[in-house]
């Protein structure tokens, strides 16, 4: 069984009650975080960066350092020295330390693509009552965050077409002041244009667009719908923003197939000439319903050797250990070209992953078919009934009242007991993680969810 969070002595009622109100806050009525507007009405997240620590001065000390540098280093330093060790509940027993959380929003995509979707049957999605509440998935990213989580990804289905996505991405990016470090959000394009602004005020750091070809046709194609010039515009609106100062990064990624998309490789690469775009090929993975076979399979090696037929000088460039993707340069090229080699070379050894299913459920790992209902103890206290704002007030109340309105500080946000039961399943589940996953000739004979119902 995991640990328990530690108690440290209870605060004064005025502090507990002030923490509440913003906690509860984040997920109710927030104006967005400001950002700043350029003469020609772009949004850019500036503002949500923090003001960068100038060098206090050359080794002799000739130059005077200003008190507030000298009280920000000294905070720093007492920062350093305070820290906490990574929580045990989101470490597994490999040792690796789980700090990044994507949630899937949404069950339901404007697309049909051909990896993703059943072509005959489509997917049977939940009935809305077992999809999880904004106030849920805040209330659970709260959690992880406080339990050491830095980088947050809204995945799907699509997104995008979940009608409170904005509100939701503005309370989730109000976590950065708990040490969230990264919103991110992956996406298909087709209707990010218009909500792109709003997102990156509300907090929005980074875009993983997923394209597969840049053939309008074979688009149509691979997707079983239009909007190949949607997605473009918007690659091109990120493109520009990102000139204007947004500190927004991209990468496009593309499922390669034998026999549909491989043509594609090359004019994938020369996107990045003089565009700062990061193309990832990913190898074709199995998931349910997706008629995976190892011969439409392209692997990692043979698209190095497609790229290199043309450009001999691709190279190799270093990474961040956490890293899904190989990552490949073109000299004089302003772009890089990324590998996720899931099926013939696994990144296991370094994973710091975990994903919440739009229904609630944790999982540890994409390819693993081992879930666990965070949705269910959560709702233990509301008669299994989905948690809408009304209801959250609701239990929290409960709460206070039991403690005579005095929030304890046994448990990070309050919660009391159910809290401590969630993390402690949460810790179990981690626990559980395997070193890695199952090999290719394993993975295509498991039964898993389709990649829409998972979140990518």
């Amino acid at each position: 069984m995991a640990p328990m969070v530690s108690i440290r002595p209870g605060p004064t009622a005025a502090r507990n009650a002030s923490r509440w109100a913003t906690f509860r806050g984040s997920y109710t009525h927030r104006p967005p975080i400001r950002a700043l507007y350029t003469q020609r009405g772009i949004a850019t997240n500036c503002s949500l960066n923090e003001p960068s620590l100038d060098y206090p001065g050359p080794p002799g000390g000739s130059l005077p350092v200003p008190i507030e540098q000298r009280q920000s280093l000294q905070q720093r330093k007492e920062a350093i020295k305070n820290a906490k060790p990574f929580s045990e509940f989101l470490t597994d027993s490999f040792h690796r330390q789980h700090d990044y959380l994507r949630i899937s929003i949404t069950e339901r995509c404007n697309l049909r693509c051909l990896y993703c979707m059943p072509e005959a049957e489509g997917v049977p999605l939940s009935p809305p009552a077992h999809l999880l509440t904004t106030p849920e998935i805040v209330y659970l990213s709260s959690l992880f965050v406080s339990q050491g989580v830095t980088k947050i990804r809204l995945t799907g289905g699509e997104p995008t077409v979940r009608r409170d996505v904005i509100p939701l991405m503005q309370s989730i990016g109000a976590l950065r002041s708990k040490g969230l470090r990264e919103l991110a959000l992956t996406t298909n394009g087709i209707s990010l244009h218009r909500k792109l602004d709003s997102m990156v005020e509300a907090g929005l750091t980074g875009v993983n667009l997923s394209l597969d070809t840049l053939d309008p046709f074979q688009f149509q194609i691979m997707t079983r719908r239009k909007g190949f010039e949607a997605v473009m515009k918007c690659i091109d609106r990120i493109l520009e923003m990102k000139k204007l100062g947004a500190k927004l990064k991209l990468k496009v990624n593309c499922v390669v197939m034998r026999g549909l998309n491989e043509r594609d490789i090359v004019p994938f690469v020369e996107l990045g000439r003089e565009k700062d775009i990061e193309v990832r090929f990913i190898e074709y993975m199995p998931f349910g319903g997706n008629k995976w076979s190892e011969g439409k399979m392209i692997s990692f090696h043979e698209m190095l050797d497609i790229i290199r037929a043309k450009y001999p000088g691709l190279r190799g460039v270093p990474s961040h250990k956490n890293d899904t993707s190989k990552t490949f340069e073109v000299p004089g090229f302003v772009g890089k070209v990324g590998f996720i080699t899931s099926m013939t070379n696994d990144f296991c050894g370094t994973c710091n992953r975990l994903r919440i299913t739009g229904d609630g459920n944790l999982k540890v790992c994409l390819h693993g078919n081992d879930e666990v209902s965070l949705r269910d103890l959560l709702r233990k206290d509301n008669g299994g009934e989905p948690i809408d704002q009304e209801a959250f007030d609701r239990i929290k109340q409960i709460e206070m009242d039991r403690r005579e309105g005095i929030l304890g500080d046994e448990t990070t946000l309050g919660w009391g007991e159910r809290e401590r039961e969630l993390l402690d399943v949460i810790g179990v589940a981690v626990k559980k993680k395997l070193e890695k996953h199952a090999d290719m000739d394993d993975l295509k004979s498991m039964t898993n969810r389709p990649m829409i119902l998972i979140g990518g």
